[in-house]
């Protein structure tokens, strides 16, 4: 239903760069493991332009759909051009770039990162303390043969 929500969101009048619409529709998707969801999702938010904005946070979702869609091959150049950006999660970039070259090593050790940021913040997405990023790289992860395990939390069945 979240995933639902974030989309309708879109159709309501989103403004034209609202990245957060498509990253959080993505993302609920990819949590609930919904494939049919994530199969429709990923199109739509890719012919936002998302792999081609010049905001970091749309090439975000434009990354997710590419990894998604494990089309990793057109996902690579898209994250590592998050890479080495000041606007930008490092080890969120890092992981997503690890994800799209195959390198399960480098995308644990990011993702590993992710958690031990979430580890440590007051403030939480609905006052839910879930480390919805790194469940979400991991799954990503999973979509595309790349083996993680995260530290301190249950990775999806």
């Amino acid at each position: 239903r979240a995933a639902a929500r974030w989309r309708e969101s879109w159709d309501a009048g989103a403004a034209a760069d609202a990245w957060g619409r498509p990253i959080g529709a993505l993302k609920a998707a990819l949590l609930a493991q919904d494939d049919a969801f994530v199969e429709a999702l990923a199109p739509w938010a890719l012919g936002l332009g998302t792999a081609t904005a010049d905001s970091p946070i749309g090439r975000y979702a434009g990354t997710l759909a590419l990894l998604a869609l494990r089309r990793t091959a057109e996902a690579r150049p898209v994250a590592e051009s998050l890479r080495g950006r000041s606007d930008f999660p490092q080890d969120v970039a890092d992981a997503l770039a690890a994800i799209a070259r195959g390198d399960g090593d480098g995308a644990a050790l990011a993702a590993a990162s992710v958690v031990r940021s979430f580890e440590t913040r007051d403030e939480f997405l609905e006052d839910v303390p879930v480390a919805d990023t790194a469940l979400v790289l991991a799954e990503l992860a999973r979509r595309n043969g790349v083996e993680i395990a995260l530290p301190g939390s249950p990775t999806l069945p």
